[in-house]
Protein backbone atom coordinates (compact mmCIF):
# COMPACT_ATOMS: atom_id res chain seq x y z
CA UNK A 1 0.00 0.00 0.00
CA UNK A 2 0.81 3.70 -0.21
CA UNK A 3 0.95 5.64 2.84
CA UNK A 4 0.87 9.59 3.11
CA UNK A 5 2.45 11.08 6.23
CA UNK A 6 1.96 14.20 7.71
CA UNK A 7 3.04 16.19 11.44
CA UNK A 8 -0.49 17.38 11.63
CA UNK A 9 1.73 19.24 14.84
CA UNK A 10 5.33 18.90 16.10
CA UNK A 11 8.15 17.20 14.40
CA UNK A 12 9.25 13.81 13.53
CA UNK A 13 12.15 12.51 11.28
CA UNK A 14 11.39 9.80 8.88
CA UNK A 15 14.18 7.16 7.35
CA UNK A 16 13.65 5.78 4.20
CA UNK A 17 15.40 3.30 2.80
CA UNK A 18 15.13 1.16 -0.58
CA UNK A 19 16.92 -1.71 0.04
CA UNK A 20 20.03 0.40 -1.28
CA UNK A 21 20.25 3.89 0.26
CA UNK A 22 18.69 5.50 3.26
CA UNK A 23 17.51 8.50 3.15
CA UNK A 24 16.39 11.24 6.51
CA UNK A 25 13.45 13.66 6.27
CA UNK A 26 12.16 15.62 9.17
CA UNK A 27 8.27 16.26 8.82
CA UNK A 28 6.98 19.32 10.90
CA UNK A 29 4.33 21.24 8.13
CA UNK A 30 0.93 19.98 8.53
CA UNK A 31 0.58 21.27 4.84
CA UNK A 32 3.59 19.34 4.05
CA UNK A 33 3.09 15.51 3.38
CA UNK A 34 4.97 12.84 2.69
CA UNK A 35 3.97 10.06 0.32
CA UNK A 36 5.52 6.73 0.22
CA UNK A 37 5.52 4.00 -2.16
CA UNK A 38 4.91 0.68 -1.87
CA UNK A 39 8.53 -1.50 -0.98
CA UNK A 40 10.04 1.14 1.06
CA UNK A 41 10.98 0.57 4.68
CA UNK A 42 10.14 3.62 6.62
CA UNK A 43 10.80 4.17 10.28
CA UNK A 44 9.44 7.13 12.45
CA UNK A 45 11.90 8.98 15.11
CA UNK A 46 12.64 11.66 17.37
CA UNK A 47 9.41 12.73 17.65
CA UNK A 48 9.02 16.49 19.46
CA UNK A 49 6.92 16.67 22.54
CA UNK A 50 3.21 16.95 21.33
CA UNK A 51 4.40 15.84 18.15
CA UNK A 52 0.92 14.20 15.80
CA UNK A 53 1.56 12.28 12.87
CA UNK A 54 -1.39 11.50 10.55
CA UNK A 55 -1.28 8.10 8.72
CA UNK A 56 -3.19 7.79 5.58
CA UNK A 57 -2.96 4.37 3.47
CA UNK A 58 -4.34 3.64 0.24
CA UNK A 59 -6.41 1.17 1.53
CA UNK A 60 -8.18 -1.08 4.28
CA UNK A 61 -5.20 -2.46 6.32
CA UNK A 62 -4.49 -5.93 6.10
CA UNK A 63 -1.50 -7.25 8.43
CA UNK A 64 -0.32 -9.74 5.58
CA UNK A 65 0.92 -6.84 3.66
CA UNK A 66 3.32 -5.73 5.70
CA UNK A 67 6.69 -6.72 6.45
CA UNK A 68 7.78 -5.88 10.11
CA UNK A 69 11.45 -7.70 10.24
CA UNK A 70 13.95 -5.57 8.81
CA UNK A 71 16.01 -8.51 7.56
CA UNK A 72 13.22 -10.34 5.93
CA UNK A 73 12.91 -6.29 3.72
CA UNK A 74 16.37 -6.87 3.15
CA UNK A 75 16.07 -10.32 1.56
CA UNK A 76 12.57 -9.54 -0.39
CA UNK A 77 15.16 -6.42 -2.36
CA UNK A 78 17.15 -9.42 -3.13
CA UNK A 79 14.68 -11.89 -4.53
Amino acid sequence: QLEFLVALSGSFEVILDDGQSKTTLILNKPNIGLLIPKGIWRELENFSSGAVCLVIASGEFDESDYIRDYEQFKLSKTT
